[in-house]
């Protein structure tokens, strides 16, 4: 054990761990989930610090040998080297506090260390005067939201976006010749080709693709150097410039500094407008879900359009049974996306004044979206898309079978008389063909012509 002390008295915590006496407050303070913010989350507080300790060492601002010292434990963080150190609750001290004194005092222990001295000697590296010098809580905290998020949309959502796209459209092509039945109200409507539809899906998501890179654009302006209410009091009037450079260095991204410092701190819109993104890409996919778990349904008294891979057993009473578990999977961590969204949006509103204190749980929530999204799209892909096949002919019985065939007769007969006639093949079981054949409505070469499933198709 050692003991610290800070500005209200002693404490008391394990000589092996690099957090200090704010951390272990906030440890005692919020015994509340036992979650803490991810790996991004941490790496990006790293990337700031790293990039505040070089902005002070290029301005004359820091010794030179804490420096070199704070840039290796900083790095370290980066790395992931320490992470088991970052142990504050999601749910804690108002805008995250606890969470950069968390990230100021690993470093500063670290550094110390390295510097050949005792944790907790803050004679030689000072987790506020050093680590933590011209920034605040107000704003490193969102800044770390901005850089974590960035990178979590650019490598990790937006490219399993696109595999998901690249798959659809490949199915698309590969069942464009298959006609079907369309259905609008969950009720038979006119034929269209199964890789028509699945073409729309993938559209969607390019769409989806288009409207979370535009969101996650707003993330790379970053409050960075307002300090604790936008004036930067405390940094030197080039540190805000110096920091952001540093972060493009660190990052290879494009990262400016927010047009209004004050702005910037007193709200945190750029979260609440990449998450607002997340909720319709999950509102995509869940209606692509459901489309797929109804395509899919069957084997014998559902549509059973499309074959879905089995991937595991789907009863624990029912044998043989298999279930569009990939499917199921991705509605529910669309649902979990959509009510993160709801939390941030609440979680946004409540900024007062100067500042957003909320942020904490913002960050948690939209890098979760940001992670079980990514994941979630992948599985979905992989395990259940990819392999998806096409019943061709049962589909062809449905876009023969289907009543609404009877939209083609309108420029013959007249919308009125193509409802009786669709009426009477409901009522005697027959087709549309063989209705409109034994009234002479048509031959059977010009019916084969007018009512062909696969011309209704278009283009």
């Amino acid at each position: 054990m050692r003991t610290e002390k800070d500005t209200m008295g002693e404490v008391r915590l394990p000589g092996h761990v690099y957090y200090g006496a704010q951390t272990k407050r906030a440890l005692d303070n919020f015994p509340i989930s036992g979650l803490k913010l991810p790996r991004r989350f941490i790496k990006a507080q790293g990337i700031v610090k790293l990039a505040a300790a070089r902005a002070n060492g290029a301005l004359g601002l820091l010794d030179k040998k804490i420096l070199k010292a704070v840039e290796k434990a900083a790095s370290e963080v980066i790395q992931g080297l320490h992470d088991g150190h970052f142990v504050v609750d999601v749910y804690q001290a108002g805008a995250g506090t606890s969470q950069n004194m968390n990230a100021n005092e690993v470093i500063a222990n670290r550094a110390i260390e390295i510097l050949k001295g005792q944790k907790g000697n803050y004679k030689l590296v000072h987790p506020n005067d050093h680590v933590n010098m011209a920034q605040s809580t107000n704003d490193t905290i969102p800044t770390s939201i901005y850089i974590s998020s960035f990178e979590a949309v650019k490598d990790d959502l937006i490219p399993a976006l696109k595999r998901l796209k690249d798959t659809l459209s490949k199915k698309s092509v590969e069942f464009d010749r298959i006609v079907k039945s369309g259905r609008t109200h969950l009720q038979d409507a006119v034929p269209m080709r199964l890789g028509q539809e699945l073409g729309g899906y993938a559209e969607a998501v390019k769409n989806d693709i288009r409207r979370v890179l535009n969101a996650s654009g707003s993330l790379l302006a970053l409050p960075l150097g307002g300090n604790a209410v936008g004036t930067g009091i405390n940094a030197d009037p080039k540190f805000k410039n110096y920091v952001i450079r540093e972060i493009r260095k660190i990052t290879g991204n494009k990262f400016r500094s927010c047009e209004n410092l004050f702005e910037g701190i007193q709200n945190v819109n750029p979260a609440l407008e990449l998450s607002a993104s997340l909720r319709g890409a999950a509102i995509t996919l869940i209606k692509i879900a459901n489309d797929i778990r109804l395509l899919s349904s069957g084997p014998r008294t559902g549509f059973a359009e499309l074959k879905l891979p089995p991937v595991q057993p789907g009863s624990s009473i029912m044998p043989g049974k298999v279930n569009p578990v990939m499917a199921e999977m991705l509605n529910m961590v669309c649902f979990q996306v959509i009510g993160n969204d709801t939390t941030i949006a609440y979680a946004a509103q409540a900024s007062q004044l100067e500042l957003n204190v909320m942020m904490p749980v913002i960050a948690y929530n939209l890098l979760f979206s940001l992670e079980i999204l990514s994941k979630g799209v992948d599985a979905f892909t992989n395990k259940c898309l990819s392999g998806v096949e096409a019943d061709t002919e049962r589909c062809r019985a449905f876009a023969e079978t289907t009543l609404a065939v009877a939209t083609a007769l309108n420029p013959i007969t007249g919308y009125f008389y193509a409802a009786e006639v669709s009426k009477e093949a409901y009522r005697t079981g027959k087709t549309v063909r063989q209705v409109v054949i034994e009234k002479k409505i048509l031959n059977e070469r010009d019916a084969d012509a007018v009512l062909d499933p696969l011309r209704l198709t278009g283009e």
